[in-house]
């Protein structure tokens, strides 16, 4: 069972990522396909990162989200929708494995 959610969530990412690219590139970054990208990222966080790997995952997720939140609006349109489409999928798993990480904290 565990090796099953393992697969479905390393896929989610894997799509979620590609996802975002190819909708940023081609311009079809609508209210929708964000939702969806978000749903994507909360499934990634609460699936795909065990504990052990919360705190480089954080950090990653950290510096990709201020580097992708910076350079979005100081680039192109198409390389600018491609950072906020993947935007829209790490904020959400970041929160997730952050506040995750927290009550794991919290229990110790």
């Amino acid at each position: 069972m565990a090796k099953n959610v393992n697969v479905v969530s390393g896929w989610a990412f894997l799509i979620g990522v590609v996802l975002a690219v190819l909708l940023g590139l081609f311009g079809r970054l609508n209210a929708t396909m964000i939702w969806v990208l978000i749903l994507v990222g909360i499934i990634v966080g609460l699936l795909n990162i065990a504990d052990k790997e919360a705190s480089p995952f954080l950090m990653s997720s950290a510096v990709l989200i201020i580097a992708s939140s910076l350079g979005a609006k100081a680039v192109e349109a198409q390389l600018g929708a491609v950072l906020s489409a993947l935007l829209a999928i790490f904020v959400p798993a970041a929160i997730v494995v952050a506040i995750r990480n927290v009550f794991s904290l919290a229990k110790n």
